[in-house]
């Protein structure tokens, strides 16, 4: 566990460290950007901050291959080659839609040749682990990969709208399946504890705490297309690899957590982004305009308009995303019959901080009807 808290530490003090250096620079690009009608911001303001966040990830890649601990990890490099290349594309790709706003079909395209490269390297869902459904097809391999990593990278992309929404959901996601693959790591290995995909949430962690405190509001960077890409590309991967963790324990059944926990755990991570994701496309089809098309719709969005401010919203979707999250987490660990009623507590108690403005405002307008009375 010690070397993976080197990891987050060092890719927290590469991120905190580099992000104004990154800001500094960036200004010189925005001095004529224009606002868009959908920007919660009333200035410009530097959007390149994935570059920090992802110097940050590979620099806690090299970090960890310069440790014997990790020795292991990085005997195939083709998977570290692939994760390196891939994240080459998303800083080309980002900085072209962030400088110039490129058209959404390049950016699918560019999405698709990420999660092609990563394909390609062997890095491929082989088996959904509940029960025994393996995909046998090398091409359906390929193409079921490709589209998680595509999902994934949309579904972050689609949360960033308010300062320190995307990073702070990700660091949340990024912790809570770095214990998990930790957990399920000592249970294949009691010798061996060093697994890639525990490696790369950790230094995921620690990239987003650093870029935190730059990007909470009120932020003076954004990640920008750069950004949110590589957040749900490490995300993704991440998920593939403990795919191939679990299928390592049809003889030794990782007996405290229910199969399906591997296929929930990545799907509640990204959940908030992905329901709106879906909202989105849905609402965007309905109006037969582009599914890509950006509008001020989201979840975010709508919990301003309920009256939250900016803080209190990204504070309250953190709570949520954290709840979910520690609730799948903690079946593992805790009794159904204690986590079940907890749970409920839990979820009441956010729903009452969620929803108290609407619940206030209609308890005064009834009250101002029956002083009218």
């Amino acid at each position: 566990m010690r070397s993976y808290v080197l990891l987050i530490a060092f890719s927290f003090a590469v991120s905190y460290l580099l992000t104004p250096l990154v800001r500094s620079t960036g200004a010189r690009f925005i001095a004529n950007q224009q606002l868009r009608d959908r920007d919660m911001h009333s200035v410009p303001v530097v959007k390149f901050g994935g570059l920090a966040m992802i110097a940050a990830i590979l620099a806690g890649i090299g970090l960890a291959s310069q440790l014997s601990f990790f020795s292991g990890v990085f005997s195939n490099s083709e998977y570290i080659l692939a994760i390196v290349c891939a994240l080459l594309v998303v800083v080309i790709l980002g900085l072209a839609d962030d400088l110039r706003d490129i058209k959404w079909y390049w950016k699918f395209a560019g999405q698709l040749l990420i999660g092609l490269i990563i394909a390609q390297s062997g890095i491929v869902i082989k088996a959904l682990p509940v029960g025994t459904w393996a995909i046998d097809s090398e091409l359906m391999q390929h193409l079921v990969t490709m589209g998680l990593i595509v999902l994934t990278m949309n579904a972050i992309n689609f949360s960033d709208g308010l300062d320190g929404l995307a990073a702070g959901l990700t660091a949340i996601g990024a912790v809570t399946f770095f214990l998990y693959s930790y957990v399920l790591t000592t249970h294949v290995s009691a010798q061996d504890y060093a697994n890639l995909a525990a490696l790369l949430c950790a230094v995921l962690f620690g990239a987003c705490l650093g870029f935190l405190p730059h990007n909470f509001n009120p932020a003076n960077i954004f990640m920008g297309e750069t950004g949110v890409l590589a957040l749900g590309l490490i995300l993704s991967v991440s998920t593939i690899l403990v795919t191939g963790d679990v299928q390592g324990l049809e003889a030794h059944r990782f007996r405290n957590v229910p199969a399906y926990m591997p296929m929930a755990l990545p799907l509640v991570i990204v959940f908030f982004p992905a329901l709106d994701l879906l909202l989105s496309v849905i609402r965007r089809l309905s109006k037969r305009s582009s599914p890509f098309k950006p509008d001020s719709l989201h979840i975010h969005h709508r919990m301003l308009a309920q009256g939250h401010s900016v803080r209190k919203s990204v504070l309250l979707l953190y709570l949520w995303a954290f709840l979910v999250a520690a609730g799948v987490v903690l079946i593992a660990f805790i009794p159904l019959q204690l986590l079940i009623p907890l749970f409920i507590l839990l979820l009441i108690g956010a729903g009452m901080l969620t929803w108290w403005p609407i619940v206030s405002g209609r308890y005064a307008s009834l009250t101002q009807r029956f002083k009218r009375r």
